[in-house]
């Protein structure tokens, strides 16, 4: 198996507190399973995972600048900035334009929650979103990204 250079996952501000806020909402499972849980399916699927997880919008938009050249895709997980953020679409839209996608991701399906959650900045430059499967829908997002970039490289 070929093995990909690499996929940049970005966790949004407060999911450091994954298995501890909210967990009706957000569940059980923490942060450090996430991530863990990643780079196994990153092995099993040929391509390194390197995680991040930042609080604040500028680093958020640091981050994805910082993975031209450095990786083939993101799976990324905006959080609040979702709703909010033009600064995270506008990086993504660039990124995308330079052909590193990213797949967004929810924990919680947004749609179902407060209408304020309703709208994503981020969706329309994304390749794709997967919401309300709890943390499995990181490993959803990988293999999605996996597979579309596997397509491109055939």
């Amino acid at each position: 198996m070929r093995r990909l250079a690499g996929v940049l996952v970005i966790h949004g501000p407060n999911l450091n507190l994954l298995g501890r806020r909210e967990p009706a909402v957000y569940g059980r499972t923490t942060l450090a399973d996430v991530d863990a849980a990643l780079h196994a399916l990153g092995d099993e699927l040929g391509v390194p995972v390197t995680c991040v997880q930042h609080n604040g919008e500028g680093e958020i938009v640091t981050a994805i600048q910082g993975a031209e050249g450095r990786y083939q895709g993101i799976v990324i997980n905006p959080a609040g900035y979702t709703h909010t953020s033009v600064a995270i679409r506008d990086a993504l839209a660039a990124l995308g334009e330079l052909g590193v996608p990213a797949i967004e991701v929810h924990l919680s399906q947004p749609a179902a929650r407060e209408p304020f959650r309703h709208v994503s900045f981020v969706a329309p430059v994304c390749r794709g979103s997967v919401s309300g499967f709890g943390a499995d829908g990181y490993l959803l997002a990988l293999r999605g990204l996996v597979a579309g970039l596997g397509r491109e490289g055939a």
